[in-house]
């Protein structure tokens, strides 16, 4: 088990303590939710999750592989519901990989993504879009 400490500040803002290496990150809520939008907002965190785990997992695979990642950028655009309760709708993820798209190892690094414990997390209503782009 991994504790991870949480602490109101008061104005909608909270920091959160990582217990094993004791970092500390700030969320605030969002502009359109009456926050400041000043740092992430929960939600956000949830889309940075899925991104940067799925980026782990496919460095996992082409660490064995001893494939070179370096240069992989992901974006993630996180998209509110318009109706309530208020949720993620939807999340779409670019992956700019540094390789070829004919890369012999291409769909042992999209199944890696795939496979990546937050994207297993995510709640069967939130659509998930990929958009693979290989150099």
């Amino acid at each position: 088990m991994i504790e991870i400490k949480i602490d109101y500040e008061g104005k909608l803002r909270c920091s959160a303590t990582h217990g094993p290496s004791g970092d500390i990150f700030s969320t605030d809520a969002p502009v359109d939710n009456n926050g400041r939008g000043e740092a992430f907002s929960p939600t956000d965190l949830v889309a940075a999750s899925l991104g940067s785990c799925m980026a782990t997992v496919m460095g996992i695979v082409a660490q064995r592989k001893e494939i070179s990642l370096e240069g992989m950028k992901l974006s993630v655009g996180k998209h509110m519901s318009e109706d309530l309760p208020r949720r993620i709708s939807r999340l779409e993820i670019a992956i700019n990989m540094p390789l070829e798209e004919s890369h012999p190892d291409r769909k042992a690094l999209e199944s890696a993504a795939l496979g990546c414990p937050v994207h297993h997390s995510i709640h069967p209503e939130i659509e998930v879009l990929l958009n693979w782009h290989w150099v």
